[in-house]
């Protein structure tokens, strides 16, 4: 399967269902990116916070939508970011359901975990393209999400006193 080069980059030439498929994607992600720092960066209360975790929630399932249009079009290429968006989806449906059931802590997790599976889609997908990352050997792309990210979520837990000694 050949290439296709759009705005300088390199894309899969898998076809019109392909490429409408990865253009959605691409938008939902950039929506989830945005959504999901707006929800983590703001406070825990009515207003942003909720607003912004919803619209991650709906961003997530059409990236993993469009995932799954794009790794059944390029089957077997595709099926590991499929999975990643699996989990993306799953953890962030999951941590709206327990925040919904008072679990807070849970919540934290799971929607920070979503936002760390996102970010390792893209980095998995494209680590070879952004300047410092080309440098950085390809495990770096399944691992530096998850050593940035779960300290980073620990560390609001605390802070939210969300951490229970037992």
């Amino acid at each position: 399967m050949g290439t296709v080069e759009i705005g300088g980059l390199e894309i899969p030439a898998a076809g019109p269902v392909f490429l409408t498929a990865l253009a959605i994607h691409v938008l939902a992600g950039l929506a989830c990116v945005a959504s999901g720092a707006l929800a983590a960066l703001s406070r825990k209360r009515h207003g942003w916070h909720p607003r912004a975790g919803t619209v991650y929630v709906l961003g997530i399932a059409v990236v993993f939508a469009s995932a799954a249009v794009m790794a059944i079009v390029r089957w077997p290429h595709d099926v590991h970011l499929l999975a990643i968006a699996t989990v993306a989806l799953v953890t962030a449906l999951a941590g709206r359901a327990l925040r919904r059931r008072g679990r807070l802590a849970w919540h934290g997790s799971l929607m920070a975990g979503s936002y760390v599976a996102l970010l390792t889609g893209f980095y998995v997908d494209n680590g070879a393209r952004p300047p410092v990352w080309d440098a950085l050997p390809p495990i770096a792309y399944w691992l530096l999400p998850a050593a940035i990210g779960f300290p980073l979520t620990w560390w609001a837990l605390a802070r939210h006193h969300l951490l229970r000694r037992r």
